[in-house]
């Protein structure tokens, strides 16, 4: 998967101190822009700091917490969530390696959301107020990044109508749908994969209970639109998901 440093040719030294040089990770080409000749990936990779282990269940950043960092995802996944005027933790979003976690802190200096691994994860750190100063002198990276907000900003707004105007058939083939995009676009299978999260944080995120999202998943594998073996999902019919998610399948009210 991703290319570690060989214990033949270089001498040991602890895994959180090891460089995670951009130009070595599977994900370079989804959380970096394409083009960058040899000199300015040296110039991003001066700025990265430490590759940081964070174990399933921790937290990598709180609501509250002072913004210093950006986090690239180099392995696994998290969930961010904020807490609900009921002090209940509301999921605002599952985010994947080749994303960046950490931008809902850009414009007070402070984040407003908590980041939880979903499984062990690996993150690249990223000292904003250095990436600020790169910002500046490389305008290709500026450009890239400038549409990545801009990809958050619509992933936000798709929730917005997901949850406002969808059926609860529909919000799952959509939430589904999604997944399996963002997966082939890593270069995993666009079809059969595993739920990282629990179907009670689907439930949550889509704003249906535990008990609706058994029910979807029991009626899409009743369907034949789905394979379902514990968190393992395999998309049997992409086409009817997608119609589904459109609102032009017979099931989606």
């Amino acid at each position: 998967m991703i290319p570690e440093l060989s214990p033949i040719s270089m001498p040991r030294v602890p895994v959180e101190v090891l460089r995670a040089r951009c130009s070595t990770c599977s994900m370079h080409q989804l959380c970096l822009p394409m083009g960058l000749d040899v000199g300015d990936m040296d110039k991003l990779d001066q700025i990265i700091g430490r590759r940081r282990r964070v174990l399933r269940g921790a937290t990598l950043f709180r609501i509250g917490d002072p913004f210093v960092n950006l986090y690239a995802i180099r392995l696994g996944h998290f969930k961010t969530y904020q807490i609900n005027p009921g002090g209940e933790e509301q999921i605002t979003g599952f985010q994947m390696a080749g994303e960046l976690l950490g931008m809902d802190a850009i414009s007070a200096d402070r984040h407003h959301c908590n980041a939880v691994a979903l499984e062990d994860s690996d993150v690249c750190e990223i000292p904003f107020s250095s990436l600020e100063q790169l910002l500046g002198e490389m305008p290709t990276l500026l450009r890239h990044f400038h549409r990545m907000m801009s990809q958050e900003i619509t992933r936000e707004q798709s929730v917005m109508l997901l949850l406002g105007n969808m059926q609860a058939t529909q919000r799952f083939a959509a939430f589904i749908v999604n997944l399996a995009s963002r997966y082939e676009a890593r270069g995993y299978s666009g079809v059969k994969f595993q739920l990282r999260m629990s179907r009670e944080e689907i439930g949550n995120y889509l704003g249906l209970t535990i008990e609706s999202i058994s029910r979807l998943l029991s009626k899409f594998k009743k369907e034949g639109w789905l394979r379902v073996s514990n968190r393992e999902i395999e998309i049997l019919n992409p086409v009817m998901l997608k119609a589904i998610t459109a609102g032009t399948g017979d099931a989606c009210a």
